[in-house]
């Protein structure tokens, strides 16, 4: 007769000795330190949902006086006019990924309060933008974050946004037409302006002459991919094609699966630094671009041939908590949630979209989530994010990057993760088997067996 259970194992009475013959000791429960197994749909919108109610609080989409703080309405807008500051801002590049991430949402879940959040300021850019254009060429010291929308001086003032606003006009989202100033805009200067190497590779003057920043492939490539799609234009297609093909030629290491952070021209030997979040931006760009690229374009094999590689190597590293550490591959460096967010996004969707296996990476994808899920706090704040990291060359620069609740890295992919994991919750097949998670080809029935690993059946 079972008279109690402690500590998950079954007992025949209190003085019997727990063995083998006794009690069934594959029964006992895990100490997982985050979640684990398979999420319910509803658990994932409802972090998804903190995380957007706490950023529209911090986002608010008005002009103000920069004395007063008083709002002021657009025809009244001159040098002394600004965004009203919050917590993040409306046109950083971190936001450019937070309004994906949201438009994504709202794609997954029908929710309009995700539309509503991205159409409010992106409408609110596009609407200034004349204005200060004027304004910029008369008085050239208007607020820095609306002068990113008017003059660029970086990819990662252009490329993130315009590429989340081409998004909210091919979904319908937005009029059509009704940000093209700004697209276009932007993408003169990712296409015209942008320093690059002598074979047209996006390049920067820091910290060396000649760098190549891993982060740049997602700060520009993307939104050249989607100019194809956005305009029909095949030669948009090319050039993304071309530019993560000559990214990876300086930055892929084979040996770990894995690509290094920087790469400096007369450098040699090239170290190799994995620095989590800018891996997290190589394999969103090739997410990003795969799902645009024609089937037919030339380059689309190698590129899938080239995620799946840094999707195994990914996979490899994975911490046994679903996060990924700061520095890939020391596991001594902290385990950082924004790398982690971007990861799972990319992971499912390459699941969701067939180029991954999904018995083999549905699996990371979900134990990634509960990972990213811990790590958002009752507020909605995204905690463990590492702050904006520029580049070196040795392991005490990246070991010790500061985390912050307030680094804006983490808010996109955590929204775009949950995103994802709806979709792959619903369009796959995943099921708790003798208590670990695995994904098939279709939906189990309930009432089918499952065979323990002794091989008797359990229903």
């Amino acid at each position: 007769m079972v008279l109690g259970v402690a500590a998950g194992v079954m007992t025949t009475s209190a003085q019997q000795v727990v063995n083998d013959n006794n009690t069934p000791l594959h029964l006992m429960k895990p100490a997982y330190k985050v979640g684990y197994g398979i999420p319910a749909v509803e658990s994932v919108k409802q972090t998804m949902d903190r995380v957007l109610n706490y950023i529209d609080a911090e986002t608010p989409a008005v002009l103000v006086d920069k004395e007063t703080g008083k709002e002021v309405q657009l025809k009244n807008a001159n040098a002394g006019t600004q965004l009203k500051q919050g917590g993040f801002r409306l046109t950083s590049y971190e936001w450019g990924v937070t309004y994906s991430g949201v438009l994504a949402a709202y794609e997954a879940t029908g929710d309009a309060a995700y539309r509503d959040y991205v159409v409010k300021r992106h409408k609110l850019l596009s609407d200034i933008a004349p204005r200060f254009s004027k304004i910029y060429k008369e008085k050239k010291n208007i607020d820095t974050n609306i002068r990113r929308i008017i003059d660029p001086h970086a990819l990662d003032d252009a490329g993130a946004v315009c590429c989340s606003m081409i998004k909210a006009e091919l979904s319908g989202v937005s009029a059509k037409g009704a940000l093209r100033p700004l697209i276009d805009n932007y993408t003169d200067y990712i296409i015209n302006k942008e320093y690059r190497l002598a074979d047209g590779t996006f390049a920067r003057l820091r910290p060396q002459k000649n760098t190549v920043w891993l982060d740049d492939m997602f700060m520009g490539v993307p939104t050249v991919a989607y100019m194809g799609k956005y305009t029909g234009d095949k030669r948009y297609y090319d050039e993304a094609a071309r530019q993560v093909m000559q990214f990876a030629s300086r930055m892929w290491v084979e040996e770990q699966g894995l690509f290094r952070h920087g790469w400096v021209e007369d450098m040699n030997p090239h170290p190799a630094y994995f620095w989590g979040r800018a891996n997290g931006w190589a394999i969103l760009t090739m997410c990003e671009v795969l799902d645009v690229l024609p089937e037919d374009h030339p380059q689309r094999g190698a590129i899938l041939d080239l995620l799946r590689k840094h999707a195994t190597g990914l996979a490899r590293y994975q911490h046994q908590d679903g996060f990924w550490h700061q520095l890939l591959d020391r596991n001594d460096t902290y385990l950082e949630t924004s790398a982690t967010a971007i990861y799972t996004y990319c992971l499912a969707h390459a699941v969701n979209k067939g180029w991954l296996d999904a018995k083999a990476f549905g699996p990371v994808a979900l134990l990634a989530w509960h990972a990213v899920e811990s790590q958002v706090n009752e507020k909605g704040q995204v905690e463990n994010v590492c702050v904006g990291t520029g580049m070196g060359f040795d392991a005490a620069f990246y070991a010790y990057r500061p985390v912050h609740v307030m680094a804006a890295h983490g808010y996109g992919p955590v929204i775009w993760a949950g995103a994802e994991i709806i979709r792959l919750l619903r369009q796959q097949h995943p099921k708790s088997n003798d208590s670990a998670v695995h994904f098939y080809d279709q939906e189990v029935p309930t009432d089918q067996p499952i065979f323990n690993y002794d091989g008797k059946i359990r229903f």
